[in-house]
């Protein structure tokens, strides 16, 4: 019996939703989601067959229907997936001219995406990526990451799951893994899953142990069953082999450092001493075992690395204070504003690491630092760490500014959420006319 058995298959019926006008210029702008406050009404639907007002889920559609998207003429404007729990109600399809999602379809589209990641593929010896990048390769709230033989499909709405029985087959003609297995966000862990569980192996068998993957001739472990994310933070990939060259005979603090991938890269680039500071005792443990992965190689051996399980701020206030110095820095938090809500702090917050991370950086150094919060744009952070440095001893001059790597796309504005800047550090000179 297959886990997929007790999931409904996907309905046949197409609701017609009816959106506000701003909605509807926005689909037409490109933007994939349409929120429930823009819900008008929504028809078609089994139960009541009426219609009814935005954020009831009115209409009795079921998460998976298809809902098609109209304007005021009756005319079709988009179609996408409806989940009536969820505040992004309709996550867009397709917009433009009506089409027919079947099969076809759906194997066009994540060929396209597979196709995109080629220039990941010709880099080298890397065998972890991403393959969809949901809204940004046209499929919302979907994900799907590959560790070796092993993917990771990871859903962030139920409207999926009526269509894993025909998206599987497709996955396995296209990418011949040898193992699938799904994950949840958090808010479609809470929901009625029909018995799939977390981990649970859709193709294949689920792994009892990490999996081991390549990145840029690196390898590293991925829990893919329990990891953050699906098991390893892939999108930082590119910017980790750009830190390898710069560290090399360096003394490296990774701030937020996690499983370790600025940790390992920087000391295969021939860093003398790396220390890893993360919250997660347990995440620093797969630090070092990531390090023991790459023991052969003879920069690793070399390269003394010490962890530490502590919060970076405090980490980094008490080194300022003794004076303790690096020749590089990296700074990789979590994302600081979830909300818009959590904007003002979230700058405030990355100004802050960056004044306290310039206190660590020797004359001459270099400073990584790095956002992964979209409700920050990018030129708030850049403008940010300048801003930080003007009202330190320090200056900085910028050495590259980076955004995201080939496996992860942008296609619409909220789907740019990483950027990076690599800063040589200068302590500005002593006016001694003062």
């Amino acid at each position: 019996m297959s886990v997929l058995d007790a999931i409904p298959a996907p309905s046949s019926r197409r609701l017609a939703a009816k959106v506000t006008n701003d909605a509807i210029r926005q689909i037409r702008g490109g933007h994939p989601w349409v929120f429930d406050g823009s819900i008008v009404s929504v028809a078609g639907g089994s139960g009541s067959g009426g219609s009814g007002s935005g954020g009831s889920g009115a209409g009795g559609g079921a998460a998976g229907d298809l809902a098609v998207v109209f304007d005021n003429d009756r005319q079709f404007v988009a179609i996408g997936l409806y989940d009536p729990t969820s505040p992004i109600r309709i996550r867009i399809l397709h917009q433009g001219k009506p089409t027919t999602i079947d099969g076809a379809w759906w194997s066009t589209k994540i060929a396209a995406a597979i196709e995109r990641r080629k220039p990941v593929l010709s880099a080298g010896d890397t065998t972890g990526y991403r393959v969809i990048h949901g809204e940004n390769d046209g499929l919302s709230g979907l994900v799907l990451d590959r560790y070796a033989d092993t993917y990771v499909l990871k859903l962030y709405t139920a409207a999926w799951l009526p269509y894993l029985q025909t998206l599987l087959p497709i996955l396995e003609e296209q990418l011949h893994p040898t193992t699938i297995v799904v994950r949840f966000s958090r808010d479609v862990a809470g929901q009625q899953l029909f018995g799939l569980r977390e981990g649970a192996a859709l193709i294949g068998e689920a792994p009892t142990e990490p999996v081991l993957f390549r990145e840029h001739g690196l390898t590293f472990e991925s829990d893919v069953l329990h990891g953050q994310k699906t098991g390893h933070f892939l999108d930082q990939r590119d910017n980790r082999s750009k830190v390898r060259p710069l560290a090399k005979g360096g003394r490296v603090l990774d701030l937020f450092s996690c499983t370790g991938g600025f940790s390992v890269s920087a000391a295969a680039g021939g860093a003398a001493s790396v220390h890893s500071v993360d919250l997660s005792s347990a995440a620093l443990e797969t630090a070092t075992r990531n390090m023991q992965h790459n023991a052969f190689i003879k920069n690793i051996q070399q390269c003394k690395h010490t962890t530490q399980a502590a919060d970076a701020f405090e980490v980094m206030q008490t080194y300022g204070k003794q004076e303790r110095k690096f020749d590089m820095v990296i700074v990789d938090p979590p994302s600081f504003a979830r909300k818009n809500a959590d904007h003002d702090r979230a700058l405030h917050a990355y100004r802050r690491l960056t004044r306290l991370a310039l206190d660590l950086v020797v004359d001459g150094g270099i400073l990584v630092q790095s956002s992964c919060s979209s409700r920050v744009t990018t030129d708030e952070f850049y403008d940010g760490v300048h801003a930080a440095a003007a009202s330190t001893d320090h200056r900085i001059s910028e050495m590259l500014r980076t955004g995201h790597a080939a496996d992860h796309p942008i296609g619409f504005a909220e789907g740019a959420y990483l950027k990076t800047i690599f800063v040589r550090v200068h302590d500005r000179p002593i006016n001694r006319h003062l």
